[in-house]
């Protein structure tokens, strides 16, 4: 009678996990797009991805489609008011075809809102499409906690604090070492990773995807009073007022940093950074490719002075010159082909 009450405790808690395995560790599995969603349920738990999921796994036309929630697609994990507090490890897999489109709601991506203790780390967020009114980006809407080692493809739409990995990225929140190659378009405080910087840092991360805006557009981050160091953006920039190549408008520090992008706006356009009352250090634009002869910070030079390590080095840069992309140095956070390549990120490749 024992065994049998035991085997029955045992097999409601495992009902209850929605699919999802417990570990030893403490870690849930998740394996299909019906796992993914019951983190809904358990908003403080700590996961781990096992394989990549796409439109051929369990659960995709129920829950992260076009025809999905009415049309309305992929419900975010995590709102405002029930936050995602808990730990989401990618193990290097990808999400894929991610569907919302939610223009009326606020905190749109695969996230909603993670707080201070959440951590997103080792996730991809490939060929999704987004719509949202405000905080919408493809992996967070909202993020105040700690995000890594992530990126996002596919296009991210909004009204404002749009961004290609996080809409918003606020106080406690951190990110680094992540990616976005994402289209991204709405009207403020648009950028090609993160829309809105609020008193956060963005370390050693970059974007190449084309952004357009209105008010407030980067190639990076379209607007922050956070820090921004060790990072660069390639992509094309469209927006009215406070437009620049890596951001939009600066009010803290930005470090380290390049941008490439070609530039084009109505007033207060720069390079590198759109309108500046902070502090732009060691920071560079392609005068050539950006069509900008001047910016709000940061030195303009042309494009084979920018493939050239010793405008780097001059400022000292942590960089070193290596034979080719495979041969990278991981000991520095920049490594560049000199006179083949701009400065890339070390992780980038390892």
């Amino acid at each position: 009678m024992k065994r049998l009450i035991t085997f029955l405790m045992i097999a409601a808690l495992t009902a209850g996990m929605a699919g999802c395995s417990l570990f030893p560790s403490g870690n849930l599995e998740i394996r299909t797009w019906n796992d993914l969603d019951a983190v809904r349920d358990k908003l403080g738990g700590r996961y781990v991805l096992m394989n990549d999921l796409d439109s051929t796994t369990a659960g995709y036309e129920e829950l992260a489609s076009a025809t999905a929630n009415d049309g309305k697609g992929w419900q975010p994990l995590g709102s405002e008011d029930d936050l995602f507090t808990g730990t989401f490890d990618g193990q290097g897999y990808e999400i894929h075809g991610l569907f919302s489109d939610r223009p009326d709601e606020m905190y749109v991506g695969l996230f909603g809102v993670v707080n201070e203790k959440g951590a997103i780390q080792n996730i991809g967020v490939v060929n999704a499409t987004l719509d949202g009114y405000g905080a919408v980006g493809a992996l967070v809407g909202d993020n105040e906690g700690t995000v890594s080692n992530s990126y996002s493809t596919g296009s991210v739409n909004g009204i404002g604090w749009v961004g290609g990995l996080l809409g918003v990225n606020l106080g406690t929140g951190t990110v680094s070492k992540s990616y976005s190659t994402a289209s991204v378009t709405g009207d403020e405080r648009v950028g090609g990773l993160v829309g809105w910087n609020e008193a956060s840092p963005v370390s050693d991360s970059y974007s190449t995807g084309s952004v357009t805006g209105r008010y407030s557009v980067g190639g990076l981050v379209g607007a922050t009073s956070g820090t921004v160091s060790n990072s660069y953006s390639t992509g094309s920039v469209t927006g009215s007022t406070n437009v620049g190549g890596l951001v939009g408008e600066n009010v803290n520090t930005v470090s380290n940093s390049y941008s490439t992008g070609s530039v084009t706006g109505d007033s207060l356009v720069g390079g590198l950074v759109g309108r500046n009352t902070g502090t732009v250090s060691n920071s560079f634009w392609d005068t050539l490719t950006s069509g900008q002869a001047t910016s709000a910070g940061g030195t303009g030079k042309t494009t084979a002075e920018m493939m050239n390590i010793a405008t780097f080095t001059g400022a000292e840069w942590n960089i070193v010159a290596v034979g080719s992309p495979s041969e990278l140095n991981s000991a520095y956070t920049w490594n560049i082909v000199t006179g083949q390549t701009y400065p890339f990120l070390s992780w980038e490749f390892a």
